[in-house]
């Protein structure tokens, strides 16, 4: 597909696209038939793994186990990868549905075979671990990752107990699975006159754009036949949701965490408190929230604000379009302040098709990085001329070279870094970008517009993320104490939460209430709040680049290459930024302040 081109209101078919324009996942597996050949090495692999059970109380048998364990896992994860981002092309397409189906089962399988060696390792005491350690100098490499595993001890079961718990991996990933089929492959939208009159078709892909019309019309009709649509399936909706919640609280109390939150957090070793700090901090400052809605009904020039006024920029005279091709050269320029390392990575990476640019017909809604550990760390995009999916591109290449760094610099087994500390690169970038394109532009019109993103982003990340963790801690506990989450339930309360969190001052529609069902990152439970905890370490290290420079580059790349060869809270501390605080939060809620001060300077100026 050529960008002249690209004006066309039709969704195309995925072969109908230019292969520019498509990532090139053949660097995973070059066809089917080798994906095939590894699924049948990864089978051979998993029956010479379980070999080793009742074999682990010597160090070199240990040695050798994690080894092949090291290599199983990896194989395994990129049998799913590979089929799941084929699926992701077209959901449609039934011969990725059922190799994605297989590569879930293989994995089950295998979890269920490997299923003793984690307890059989809690039967070593550490006092052992450190004998191992100086008998096999192999071992070393494996030393986090051994001691990790003692820290499970109190929360893992019994060999039997294990098995029985990985066996039922596929019914656990039922309620997520379903929810998938349903909000990408099933659910279809009406279709409506965008701010041209043309018939467009809305899906989950164009829905922001056309949010962020000029004409209200528009947008009031997107809103309303959007969530409309939803409303349809909240039922159905509802009780996939609730099953989730369900899983979660089943395998939080046979793990012994005392909720859900709790077990969700003990993976990256983040205290409950800082979860808690967040919602605290940003309750705080709510009135924020409220005095930028206030600024945003007065640059609008309307009466009253309603939900569906919230995306639109509220600078009059300025449209800003952004091709694909120019995105990349402002992500380039943007971000220079990272280093000629850093930039020389975003060049190969758009130079050898690490993202996949378009919407097509049955492709995966909004966007993510992803990959291998021995292939590039795609993006998947729905690219659309703004400057939202400027600053998206931005954020997932803050991901991918996060990734990249990693696996450059650490075995597989440390490669995975933690959630918590996965959406700092990724903002790093975003704040970064912002700062240049306010700084750079000297019309007054086009820097207040940039400022009102950068709200927005505030607006979405700190304020929005948190009343989404609020909404999860909040139905979560109530399924522990076993009341009812209907439908109607779910809708009243995330309907209170928005007229928390947006204030009296506005109107706040009823349809927003089902908004909560649209949220695929509900079904990775306590996910989002580190989208505003990431966030505010974001803002705390580009701050520090920008003022220290080379210094502060260094100590964020190392940052990025350690992968999860320590706990986050200690990669975080290292280069520089305390999340056992509230300090970073409450830098991040003065910056938003200071913003709405230079908005409301520049509306008087002008």
């Amino acid at each position: 597909m050529r960008e002249d081109k690209k004006s066309s209101k039709k969704i195309l078919e995925r072969e109908d696209i230019d292969i520019a324009y498509k990532w090139d996942i053949e660097k995973i597996y070059k066809d089917d038939e080798e994906w095939e050949q590894d699924f049948k090495k990864a089978k051979e692999l998993t029956n010479d793994f379980v070999q080793y059970q009742g074999k682990l109380n010597d160090s070199k048998k240990l040695l050798q186990a994690l080894q092949l364990y090291e290599g199983l896992l990896q194989k395994v994860y990129k049998l799913y990868t590979y089929g799941k981002m084929r699926r992701d092309e077209n959901n449609q397409n039934p011969k990725y549905q059922a190799l994605t189906d297989r590569a879930q089962s293989l994995h089950i399988e295998v979890e269920s075979a490997i299923s003793f060696f984690t307890p059989e390792l809690l039967q070593i005491n550490e006092e052992e671990i450190e004998k191992f350690l100086n008998e096999e100098e192999g071992l070393k490499k494996y030393h986090q990752f051994l001691m990790e595993t003692l820290r499970n001890k109190p929360h893992v079961l019994s060999v039997q107990e294990e098995k029985i718990i990985a066996q039922a991996g596929d019914l656990a990933q039922a309620s997520e699975n379903i929810y998938d089929m349903l909000n990408d492959a099933d659910m279809r939208f009406p279709e409506i006159a965008d701010e041209k009159g043309e018939i467009v078709e809305l899906t989950a892909g164009n829905f922001t754009h056309l949010m962020e019309s000029k004409n209200r019309e528009v947008r009031k009709t997107a809103f309303y036949q959007f969530y409309g649509t939803y409303s349809k399936y909240k039922n159905t909706l509802a009780a996939t949701f609730n099953a989730n919640l369900k899983k979660d609280g089943f395998y939080a109390k046979v793990r012994k965490h005392n909720s859900s939150l709790e077990a969700s957090l003990f993976e990256s070793n983040i205290p409950v408190e800082v979860y808690d700090k967040l919602i605290e901090a940003v309750n705080e400052n709510l009135h924020l929230m409220h005095r930028y809605m206030a600024i945003r009904e007065k640059m609008l020039k309307i009466d009253d604000l309603h939900m569906y006024d919230i995306y639109t920029p509220i600078v009059e005279g300025v449209d800003i379009k952004i091709t694909y091709q120019e995105a990349k050269d402002m992500v380039m320029e943007g971000l220079a302040a990272l280093g000629e390392e850093y930039c020389n990575t975003i060049k190969f990476a758009f130079d050898n098709r690490w993202v996949d640019v378009y919407e097509n017909k049955g492709k995966s809604s909004g966007a993510y990085s992803w990959g291998t550990y021995d292939s590039y760390p795609f993006i998947l995009m729905n690219y659309k001329d703004n400057v939202d999916n400027l600053f998206t591109l931005a954020h997932e290449m803050g991901h991918s070279i996060h990734s990249y760094y990693t696996v450059l610099n650490q075995p597989f087994i440390y490669s995975n870094y933690k959630i918590f500390v996965a959406e700092v690169a990724s903002t790093v970038n975003e704040a970064l970008l912002m700062d240049y394109m306010i700084s750079k532009n000297e019309d007054k019109k086009v820097k207040m517009y940039y400022i009102n993103h950068f709200l927005e982003q505030f607006r979405t990340t700190m304020f929005r993320q948190t009343m989404f963790a609020e909404f999860e801690k909040i139905t979560h506990e109530m399924v522990a104490k076993g009341d009812a989450l209907t439908a109607e339930k779910l809708c009243e309360i995330y309907y209170e939460l928005n007229r928390k969190y947006y204030g009296s001052d506005m109107t706040i529609n009823k349809e927003i209430e089902i908004e909560w069902a649209r949220i695929p990152h509900f079904y990775r439970s306590f996910y989002v709040y580190q989208y505003a905890t990431g966030f505010s370490a974001a803002i705390a290290l580009s701050k520090q680049i920008k003022q220290d420079g080379e210094k502060a580059v260094d100590s964020y790349l190392k940052f990025l290459k350690s992968g999860s060869i320590d706990y986050p809270i200690n990669l975080l501390k290292n280069a520089g930024v305390d999340m056992t605080s509230k300090k970073p939060v409450e830098m991040a809620l003065k910056v938003f302040a200071d913003l709405l001060d230079e908005m409301e300077k520049l509306v008087e100026e002008n």
